[in-house]
């Protein structure tokens, strides 16, 4: 008996071109620079991009182009949590204790801060003019393509 083995990337077709972008701006900031600079019309979505295997929330932002047929996100790659830690120290009492965990969306990329990510139905996305536009907003500090193939955790940039 035959076995034929399916795998996820035979379903996943999507064309999107991905960009890292470092800036030490908050993301409803950075949405209203890359509206302005990129004459896009970026809005966040009233549910968070939620991970149960981490307990991180990544605040997204998203336009839908109709007129050309894109679909533009921008979301956060670093999230921040506060959590409390047990700590046993011999004695009777304990010693509770606060510590911030940062959780990355991409753990290839640590220093990203954001990632703008231009999904096309099919067809590949012009990066130069996007990259260009990029680097004309004076609160980034740089900006550059990512290869979304070479990923290993390219699973978490499936928003939908």
């Amino acid at each position: 008996m035959a076995l034929h083995k399916l795998l996820v990337d035979d379903f996943y077709d999507d064309t999107y071109s991905l960009f890292g972008i470092h800036c030490n701006i908050e993301d409803y900031r950075l949405a209203y620079l890359l509206n302005r600079f990129l004459k896009i019309d970026l809005k966040r979505n009233e549910k968070d991009l939620d991970f149960k295997y981490v307990t991180a929330s990544y605040a997204i932002f998203e336009w839908e182009d109709k007129q050309h047929h894109l679909t533009w996100n921008l979301v956060s790659n670093i999230c921040k949590v506060e959590e409390s830690t047990l700590t046993s120290s011999g004695s009777l009492f304990h010693n509770e204790s606060k510590i911030i965990k940062t959780h990355n969306l991409i753990p290839e990329f640590k220093n990203v801060n954001y990632l703008l990510k231009v999904e096309n139905d099919g067809r590949p996305v012009n990066e130069k003019p996007i990259l260009n536009q990029l680097h004309t907003v004076p609160q980034i500090i740089t900006a550059y393509t990512i290869d979304a193939d070479e990923l290993k955790s390219r699973e978490n940039l499936i928003f939908k």
